[in-house]
């Protein structure tokens, strides 16, 4: 018994140290990537939104079939070993390739580099917490106590990547391509026991055939659930695309303003860092729905207060909060999908119904929410969205299924927090 307690250990440390590395080598290239697209690729302001507008296509198609391969292929990590080598290939490519094609031949380039962001991000982020969800139910770990490390890696590079970054961005690129490496050996040792005491809960013998796919379009609950993410979480990312420059109008030096939102960045992040310790058991105990109903209130009470506040150290306590958000959000969009969905379609309806959902917001609802900004203001346009929000926690709070309510202990090994209490 001691013994397994002792591999469980090792393998949380080598799965988070996964998802460290992934997200502190987005946050140290990848996060840079608009002041790169206009700096060092020359690319206009316009031409910049086209590229994002055309990553995120190709991100909302990706998605899906990287759920459905998820699904297919249970918990082999062949996908995963892709996406990491597509994120291994990264300073070749931006050196060598995306940066070229930008100035010889935009469009082509545009293409050509959504393509790669893609798979290597948009979408490979949205495939490694999909399968770090599914291998830490399989061996009785907490998401959220894994995922926790992500918040950690985005912190650590973002507080000296924009500094290398002011050096040659080549560094950056350079930088996540080694930690990429890293990376897939650490992939490479991770052991995945399918036999484990959690298997009959996790997965199937049945894997998924496009006939379930159909199957879960036609599922009220999955249409139910997109239309709490169209009205929540839709507010709560694209309100936040944009808060930067309305978080600085409530400083007279702009430069201090974007010295503020920086530190807060930090605390954000480390918020996020505490919080996915602790928000898992929170959510066992209230239950999957009522965690993502509370994300709504907080969601829409933040926004409404942000575009009713005048002072600057008022908005500056409501930033972080957006952290708060996150962690609630996904653990209990992770809980709800894995408490009623087949296990079969579990990646798929992750990928499609919460990841891509996100992404068609952001291609239909950033438009109108810039050009409301513009005509009516910031703080309009933010008591709006925050309206909205609550409005949809209203009616998700009909149309959402019930959760149960449990406090897991005996069931559930949690590793991070007895490490902690050593």
């Amino acid at each position: 018994m001691e013994k397994t307690a002792i591999n469980q250990k090792t393998e949380y440390y080598k799965i988070s140290t996964f998802i460290f590395l992934y997200f502190f080598t987005w946050s140290a290239s990848i996060g840079l990537l608009a002041i790169w697209l206009g700096q060092k690729a020359n690319l206009s302001g316009t031409v910049i939104g086209t590229v994002f507008a055309v990553n995120g296509i190709f991100s909302v198609i990706l998605k899906p079939i990287y759920g459905y391969i998820l699904d297919k292929i249970g918990m082999s990590k062949y996908l995963l070993y892709f996406v990491v080598l597509m994120s291994a290939l990264m300073a070749p490519f931006f050196i060598y390739v995306y940066q070229p094609l930008l100035m010889s031949n935009t469009l082509l380039g545009i293409i050509v580099g959504a393509i790669y962001l893609s798979f290597a991000w948009y979408a490979g982020v949205a495939a490694c917490e999909s399968y770090t969800d599914r291998y830490s139910r399989l061996n009785g770990m907490e998401f959220g106590q894994i995922r926790m490390w992500g918040s950690l890696g985005w912190a650590v590079a973002s507080s000296f990547s924009g500094l290398l970054f002011n050096l040659s961005p080549a560094y950056n690129f350079m930088m996540g391509s080694v930690a990429s490496l890293i990376m897939l050996a650490v992939l490479l040792s991770l052991k995945v026991n399918v036999h484990s005491t959690h298997a009959d809960e996790v997965l199937t013998k049945e894997k998924i055939v496009p006939a379930d796919v159909y199957a879960l379009l036609r599922n009220r609950k999955f249409w139910a659930f997109c239309l709490y993410v169209a009205g929540v979480a839709w507010m709560m990312f694209i309100a936040e695309q944009q808060f930067s420059r309305y978080f600085v109008t409530f400083f007279e030096d702009v430069h201090q303003g974007n010295a503020v939102f920086g530190y807060l960045g930090t605390v954000q992040s480390g918020m996020e860092f505490i919080m996915y310790m602790v928000i898992p058991l929170f959510v066992n105990f209230i239950g999957a729905k009522r965690g993502l109903l509370i994300v709504g209130m907080v969601v829409g009470a933040r926004l409404i207060i942000s575009g009713l506040c005048e002072s600057h150290l008022l908005i500056s306590v409501l930033k972080p909060l957006y952290g708060l958000e996150i962690c609630l959000l996904l653990v209990s969009v992770f809980k709800y999908i894995a408490e009623h969905f087949d296990k079969r379609v579990n990646a798929t309806m992750y990928l499609l119904g919460y990841q891509a959902m996100l992404y068609v917001g952001n291609v239909v609802v950033s438009s109108p929410a810039g050009i409301l900004y513009d005509r009516i203001g910031f703080e309009n346009t933010y008591i709006i969205m925050g309206g909205i929000a609550l409005l949809f926690t209203l009616v998700s709070l009909f149309t959402l299924s019930a959760c149960q309510s449990k406090w897991r202990q005996s069931g559930s090994l949690d590793i991070a927090r007895n490490n902690m209490t050593r």
